[in-house]
């Protein structure tokens, strides 16, 4: 353990690093520690050698190591008051009653990338117990059609369709109406069983250009039934100065877009949990703050992707909100 002395140079390097991404100097802390700079940068030097502190090539500064953040968020962080922007932005997503859970689940956590310049997540489980009420469509071209499923729960989901070819609207009605007569009542994660053995060796019976319309809509609502990823602000987190490499870019765009390295960002711990650099299975450069989430049958995890550089205090606070109000739903 570190003395108090020292824990206070360690906080006040890793919030001014936070804040500026820029290393910092004894100099730059004389006023505030009261003490003369080279006292300072003894204290620095002893934090360097036991790994908290990182001296960089291009300054005689000093930036939190990843050792260092951990014992930053472990020992010296204190939870911070949701301040009043955030809490009134935040409020009226979650006390809108016109909105069902998931939906104020998703929509909080766009408001809280857009806080944070953070890349929000968040990794859904469909519930068995969540039955398809009714599919409609609403045609945008000859071409293009927006197919919208509803669930029992109240959850709304569309899908642009595209159909090829020259297909008469009334046979994409045809479709849809029979679709709605065998498919309504079925749980989710069942909807591409019964598209498969109910709905594909009868329609050819109704419409004509059964094989078209079968595979679009067949590919649109199992892409609903298994889609569990949704993702807010992926641009924030490439214009932190950390990644301002190419190489660097292109490697996380790569990880973002990659359906099984975003999925093993979910979270098994009820707690806010912190995962600094290596001790997450994303990127060394990063750091994830998760949780688990659990509401009328369905979990899932909710969770922001920044720098290791991140405003700790202030990210916890903001995912305590929400795991809080919607266990409340």
């Amino acid at each position: 353990m570190l003395s108090e002395r020292e824990e206070y140079l360690l906080k006040l390097i890793v919030e001014d690093y936070i804040k500026s991404a820029r290393p910092v100097s004894s100099k730059a802390l004389e006023h505030i520690m009261k003490c003369s700079s080279a006292t300072i940068r003894s204290e620095m030097n002893y934090l360097e050698e036991i790994g908290l502190l990182e001296k960089t090539h291009i300054s005689s500064g000093r930036v939190p190591s990843e050792k260092g953040y951990r014992y930053y968020v472990d020992n010296i962080m204190k939870p911070k008051e949701l301040n009043g922007e955030d809490m009134l932005k935040l409020k009226t997503i979650v006390d809108n009653k016109s909105l069902v859970v998931n939906d104020i689940i998703l929509k909080s956590m766009e408001i809280i990338s857009e806080l944070t310049h953070y890349t929000t997540i968040v990794l859904g489980k469909q519930s068995s117990e969540n039955l398809v009420q009714k599919i409609e469509v609403i045609p945008i071209d000859k071409n293009n059609i927006v197919a919208i499923i509803v669930t029992d729960k109240g959850h709304v989901e569309h899908k642009n369709v595209y159909i090829p070819g020259d297909v008469d609207s009334y046979e994409i009605k045809q479709t849809v109406d029979l679709i709605n007569k065998l498919i309504v009542g079925t749980s989710i994660d069942m909807v591409s069983e019964v598209l498969e053995y109910q709905v594909k060796p009868i329609i050819g019976k109704y419409v004509h250009q059964h094989e078209v319309l079968y595979n679009a809509f067949y590919n649109a609502f199992t892409d609903f039934a298994n889609e569990s990823i949704k993702m807010s602000g992926t641009k924030n987190i490439l214009m932190q100065p950390e990644f301002n490499n190419a190489d660097k870019i292109r490697e996380i765009i790569s990880k973002f877009e990659d359906k099984d390295i975003v999925e093993s960002i979910k979270e098994e711990d009820n707690g806010i949990n912190i995962y600094i650099g290596s001790e997450n299975n994303f990127d060394d450069d990063v750091t994830i703050i998760k949780t688990k989430y659990m509401v009328n049958g369905e979990e899932g995890t909710i969770a922001l992707i920044g720098p290791k550089r991140m405003e700790y205090e202030r990210v916890i606070t903001l995912l305590n909100y929400i795991k809080e109000n919607i266990g409340s739903k």
